[in-house]
């Protein structure tokens, strides 16, 4: 069911069918995320060879022959990340009312796609990424922040392509498929609200470097969205996370399963919503199937390697204590899980009795953060390699009759 649930979100299997014939004139196609790459070779498979300049995940990098790859860091952003992002703006900033610009955006963009606003340094905006992903700060609220202090975010990436058209293909990764959240938005005016993001800052205990602190008191600089630069802009989702669901969904009632999709928008600290999934898979009379998607968090409270699938599937085994018959599967449909190159982890009712035979302590395991060593050494985890999509989350809890 991952698996599939993969596949119908691969931009070569999707995409073609949302592209428009190539239009007549100049064209450059742009784009950042996991999935950008692979955007980009679908494109060209049906328009042939372009020009233009994409930034994807390192590792994630596909064969073009006219559109540029470049390979930068998630998800903190680096230098690589800097350098591509400022020759795309330098590639649309000569466009005129006759060029057309197709932007293909996808999750991982808000890290990639990275020009800090002026007056702050990349060291600063690594620093407070950093401290907001430790904080269990949830993803919107982190991207909140992000587009207040890019000078690429929150629309500016389309205003500056005007006075060309634009056409952004989006993946959406995000909890209610708001463009203007996928990537942070980049071709999504947006109406700035800087003493959000200073609220926002402090509700989770982070404090910002002084330039960005600074930044945010003087109001930030937003596009709006009625901003003539973006008259020009048409943004659309072709793929997200409920189409993923309902495919796996299919697939399971191929087989005789009754199917729960909880949602695909889910939030919330993994380990949490690890224990209420525990109690209504307990409740479930099998066969049956839960389903749920979104982008849980994690406080970091230890020093181990964990990410929130991981972590969400370690709390659902403790939960379940070895309950008879439920199997469950906890991965991010990009393949990586936190900053781990693994996808996430696979538990059933021995997933515990044999921790316990090699030594280990599942409970510890999970105070320390550390549930992608656990599943390691117990042989639980899923490693996918570059997946070259992104629809966030995919869980799954089979309860057997």
């Amino acid at each position: 069911m991952f698996d599939r649930a993969v596949a119908v979100a691969d931009p070569m299997q999707s995409l073609g069918q949302r592209l428009p014939p190539k239009p007549p004139g100049r064209v450059v196609v742009i784009g950042a995320g996991k999935a950008s790459a692979r955007m980009a070779e679908a494109v060209e498979a049906a328009w042939g060879p372009c020009e233009g300049l994409v930034i994807t995940r390192y590792g994630y990098a596909r064969p073009c022959k006219g559109i540029e790859i470049v390979e930068a860091a998630h998800p903190v952003p680096d230098a690589a990340g800097v350098a591509a992002t400022r020759r795309m703006l330098d590639l649309l900033s000569g466009l005129g009312e006759g060029d057309f610009v197709l932007a293909l955006i996808s999750g991982g963009g808000s890290a990639l796609l990275c020009a800090p606003a002026p007056g702050i340094t990349l060291s600063e905006k690594q620093a407070l990424t950093q401290a907001l992903l430790a904080s269990g700060a949830p993803i919107g609220d982190i991207n909140g922040i992000r587009k207040e202090i890019s000078a690429v975010k929150g629309g500016r990436l389309a205003a500056a392509a005007y006075p060309a058209r634009m056409l952004a293909l989006m993946i959406s990764d995000v909890p209610g498929d708001d463009p203007g959240d996928i990537a942070s938005g980049p071709t999504v005016g947006h109406r700035g609200d800087a003493a959000r993001a200073l609220a926002t800052l402090a509700r989770w205990g982070v404090t910002p470097p002084p330039s960005i602190d600074a930044f945010l008191r003087a109001g930030g600089d937003p596009v709006l969205p009625d901003d003539p630069r973006l008259s020009r802009v048409e943004n659309v989702i072709y793929a997200a996370p409920a189409q993923s669901l309902a495919a796996a969904a299919d697939l399971a009632r191929a087989q005789g399963y009754a199917v729960d999709i909880l949602g695909d928008a889910l939030e919330g600290e993994a380990r949490e919503v690890a224990t209420i999934h525990a109690t209504l898979a307990r409740a479930a009379k099998g066969p049956r199937l839960i389903l749920s998607g979104g982008e849980l968090t994690v406080t970091r409270r230890g020093d181990g390697i964990g990410g929130p699938n991981a972590e969400y599937a370690l709390a659902l085994a403790l939960a379940l204590d070895g309950a008879p018959g439920i199997h469950a599967i906890a991965c991010d449909t990009d393949g990586v899980d936190g900053a781990a190159e693994v996808a996430g982890a696979l538990i059933g009712p021995d997933t515990l009795a044999r921790a316990a035979s090699a030594g280990i302590d599942a409970a510890g395991a999970l105070a320390q953060n550390d549930a992608h060593n656990f599943f390691y050494k117990i042989g639980g985890q899923v490693v996918t390699g570059p997946t070259l999509t992104n629809v966030n989350d995919f869980r799954a809890i089979l309860i057997e009759g």
